[in-house]
């Protein structure tokens, strides 16, 4: 079991459960990896894409790291006062809609694959 997964286990119920449904899709596309970064699940291909975090009140939000760079076409996402991060938060598998969702995922692998990120303190 890797340091993500052990991660992932430490939790319960719907938690747990949408961690490992999110953490499967992620891991399934090619070049995708994961780390313990901040204390959290990262995902990675360049650099970092997105993560996963336990919301205090209930429930996982996935966290795209230049979410403001995103289309978002299906209004998937929501910055919650953030300027950089945008994410969604499921309480349950069941919330969880695979085809926006794969949409979002495809188009901020392809904006890691094609735009390199740059860190918002630096100059052009």
């Amino acid at each position: 079991m890797n340091e993500v997964e052990s991660f992932i286990y430490r939790y319960e119920g719907q938690e747990k459960e949408i961690m490992l449904t999110l953490y499967n899709l992620l891991s399934d596309f090619p070049g995708v990896t994961s780390r313990l970064t901040f204390n959290l699940p990262f995902f990675y291909r360049k650099s970092w894409v997105c993560y996963l975090y336990p919301v205090k009140k209930g429930g996982i939000e996935l966290v795209f790291t230049r979410g403001n760079e995103l289309s978002d076409e299906a209004g998937l996402l929501n910055a919650r006062g953030r300027k950089l991060v945008k994410g969604v938060i499921f309480k349950t598998t069941a919330d969880i809609p695979s085809e926006s969702l794969l949409q979002v995922i495809n188009e901020a692998l392809l904006l890691d694959e094609n735009v390199p990120y740059q860190s918002p303190g630096k100059k052009k």
